[in-house]
């Protein structure tokens, strides 16, 4: 395994190897003894699995409010996604800009996102599946978004955006979730 950093502060692409022969395909999803620098004190707390059916489906933009926020590991396993991340950390110097990165199960790429980012992602391909490593236990007090469509970030789907969920489709812009963070 390899990192390298994203241009969003604390942020990183994670280049994996995998291991093929006549049997098949054997990977190293993850290994805290090697991502002992990304993660710190931090542990995996919980694994999550995703599959989405439709090719164009968007889901995101989440992430989790302090003290429930959390890093996550992303990979794809099955299929293709462009995985988005924002950065939404007031005092960062990337606050509000976004970073995508294309995640399929050919590339073995995994995606870092740092806590106090959003991350969504939209199906490249139909049946795509992600697994997740998350550092914080769900919490659905802490969960928070903003909407993928927000015309202030302008983030570059490649697709036309649909299959959004009610709740995604009703997530703040950009401007409101500012002013409700202010008060």
């Amino acid at each position: 395994m390899q990192w390298i950093s994203l241009d969003i502060a604390d942020a990183f692409v994670i280049k994996q190897t995998s291991f093929t022969d006549q049997r098949g395909e054997f990977s190293r999803l993850f290994c805290q003894k090697i991502l002992a620098p990304i993660l710190g004190q931090r542990e995996i707390k919980q694994v999550n699995f995703s599959r989405t059916t439709t090719r164009g489906t968007v889901r995101g933009l989440h992430y989790q409010r302090s003290p429930e926020a959390e890093m996550k590991f992303i990979r794809c396993i099955q299929g293709a996604v462009w995985d988005v991340m924002v950065d939404l950390r007031p005092d960062s110097p990337t606050f509000l800009q976004w970073h995508a990165e294309e995640l399929s199960q050919e590339n073995d790429t995994m995606i870092v996102i740092p806590e106090g980012c959003a991350h969504g992602f939209q199906a490249l391909a139909a049946e795509s599946e992600l697994i997740y490593f998350h550092t914080a236990f769900y919490s659905a007090t802490a969960e928070a978004g903003v909407h993928v469509q927000d015309p202030d970030l302008a983030i570059d789907w490649p697709l036309p955006v649909n299959n959004l969920s009610v709740r995604d489709s009703e997530l703040p812009t950009v401007a409101k979730w500012l002013k409700d963070l202010s008060g």
